[in-house]
């Protein structure tokens, strides 16, 4: 498949994945790619031992109503959240971003299952559930685990206005528990608070990652929270920062570069065309974890006009140094949407440099059923392995596998 550009990044190969080429979150692990899908509502298990020939070898359903877009894998255990499918449920952007999802949800007659679904992949083709966490209200949105007796998640409980930070016991997982749990004040709407912010901006975590005893967390448009999480059943916060004003929200995504005592944050762009302004990776300074720094911004894609293009133009993924992937204090892969996966370098903190990009083609079917949306690539969460190999998600074009050369 021919990109539309490229620079230090190689095609290896395409999967439609049987059909179901609606990919959000990927982990890969053991020879085996397992995707979350948006609106397949489920997750995909391939086989990419052989990455010019990616195979499709197994489908996880889920219950009516219900998606799976996100999810994790280490060592014998596969992570799955469970929640409304609300993109195959008609529920609009607007909606959803703004922070009206329990409200919409209520109204509706069409049931769906909330909660964390656990899996044995010892054998890796075929996921065998061992272990799942119930959970009243909208549900578990994304989680973070590599190891160890913590997994920790953003989920929103019934009482709650949105997501929350939730650290949840896997120690036996057939049998989870959630141990502890932290909000921003005016999210526990149960037990009589009320929102400071305004109307219209969603304050809710998105995902958190931890580095030692600190987790760094996303708010979306509640922007960055440092939270000390040595006592797992008492979370303690350690700084807010939200850059929203003047900048415009919807922070998504942390990476700690913990060598470096630098974190990179980015802000999802969640409007088409641009309406809505520009959003950006930033680079913060978080030596002193209680008092994080902005120190600079990666530049954008340049080599075209992608606000014109349709879609959504920015930030979304970062790709995350996982255990058994590719790891780097100064290399960084990010999606980009529209324009495709980017990837800098910031051997020089105060001036990240792009040094490497892809953008494959449009798709050329929808799995989208939302109507009136543009027919251009959105490319949504990268995977990269310990050779520079790219696993590429979008949510209407499929899995591309890609060669970082740079």
């Amino acid at each position: 498949m021919k990109p539309v550009a490229s620079k230090n990044i190689d095609f290896i190969s395409h999967s439609g994945m049987d059909g179901r080429g609606d990919g959000v979150q990927i982990m890969v692990h053991r020879g085996h790619a397992y995707v979350g899908h948006g609106f397949s509502n489920g997750v995909s298990v391939l086989d990419v031992q052989d990455l010019k020939q990616p195979k499709v070898v197994n489908f996880i359903p889920c219950p009516a109503n219900t998606r799976a877009i996100h999810l994790q894998t280490h060592e014998d255990l596969l992570f799955a959240v469970n929640g409304p499918s609300v993109w195959t449920m008609q529920m609009t952007a607007q909606d959803y971003y703004a922070g009206r999802a329990a409200d919409h949800l209520k109204g509706g007659e069409a049931t769906y299952t909330s909660g964390l679904r656990i899996y044995d992949i010892s054998k890796p083709a075929t996921p065998r559930e061992i272990g799942f966490l119930p959970i009243d209200g909208v549900g578990p949105h994304r989680i973070w685990y590599v190891g160890g007796r913590y997994a920790y998640v953003s989920i929103h409980f019934e009482d709650f206005s949105d997501n929350i930070f939730a650290i949840v016991d896997v120690s036996d997982p057939t049998n989870p528990e959630i141990v502890g749990r932290w909000w921003i004040p005016g999210m526990w709407i149960g037990g009589g608070e009320k929102p400071s912010w305004p109307e219209g901006k969603r304050f809710a975590l998105h995902h958190a990652l931890v580095d030692g005893n600190i987790a760094y967390g996303a708010w979306r448009d509640g922007g960055l929270t440092v939270l000390d999480i040595a006592d797992p059943t008492a979370p303690k916060l350690l700084k807010h920062l939200n850059m929203d004003p003047p900048f415009g929200g919807g922070t998504h995504s942390p990476l700690p570069l913990s060598d470096r005592g630098l974190l990179v944050l980015a802000d999802e762009a969640t409007s088409a065309n641009c309406q809505d302004g520009r959003r950006y990776i930033w680079m913060l300074d978080v030596r002193a974890p209680e008092n994080p720094i902005s120190i600079a911004a990666f530049p954008e894609p340049s080599e075209g006009d992608y606000c014109a293009k349709g879609g959504n133009f920015g930030p979304h993924n970062l790709h995350e140094n996982r255990p058994g992937s590719f790891q780097s204090q100064e290399l960084i892969f990010a999606t980009y949407q529209n324009a495709g996966v980017r990837v800098y370098d910031t051997k020089d903190p105060f001036r990240p440099r792009e040094i490497a990009y892809y953008v494959p083609p449009d798709p050329t079917t929808m799995m989208d059923p939302r109507p009136d949306r543009p027919q251009v690539i959105q490319s949504a969460d990268c995977y990269v392995n310990p050779e520079g190999v790219i696993f590429l998600t979008d949510p209407n074009a499929g899995l591309n596998i890609l060669q970082f050369t740079g």
